[in-house]
C-alpha cells in the first residue's frame, strides 16, 4: 500500500513525503480530525483560561507529543477563542456537506 495524499491542511510529521490533497489537485480541500475540550456553558474565564494553560503546557511535553506523533496526530493548541472560532468554522462547514448531500438521519 502507498500513501497518495493526506487530507489535513499542511502535510502530516509523520509522512512529510506524501502531498495534502489541495496540494495533489483538489485547492481547499481539507479534512481532519480534531479533539478538544469543552466546558459547561457559564464557566468562569478564568477557569475556562486555566484549563487551557494547563492543556497547553502538557501539549508541550516532549513524551506526549512524541507518543501523539507515533499515532499520527500533529498536536496543535489554541486559545479558547481560537478554538471557538474553529468550533464553529467545522459546524458550518459540515452543515453545507450533509444539506448538499441530501442526506438524512435515520
Amino acid at each position: 500500500m502507498r500513501a497518495v495524499a493526506v487530507t489535513g491542511r499542511e502535510r502530516s510529521a509523520a509522512l512529510p513525503g506524501v502531498p495534502t490533497v489541495a496540494e495533489s489537485g483538489v485547492p481547499g480541500y481539507e479534512v481532519s480530525a480534531w479533539f478538544g475540550f469543552f466546558a459547561p456553558a457559564g464557566t468562569p474565564a478564568a477557569v475556562v483560561n486555566a484549563l487551557n494553560a494547563e492543556t497547553v503546557k502538557a501539549m508541550r511535553l516532549p513524551e506526549l507529543r512524541e507518543r501523539l506523533g507515533s499515532q499520527g496526530a500533529d498536536p496543535v493548541t489554541s486559545t479558547p477563542e481560537q478554538f471557538a472560532s474553529y468550533v464553529k468554522d467545522e459546524l458550518a462547514k459540515w452543515t453545507r456537506v450533509v444539506k448538499a448531500s441530501g442526506m438524512k438521519a435515520d
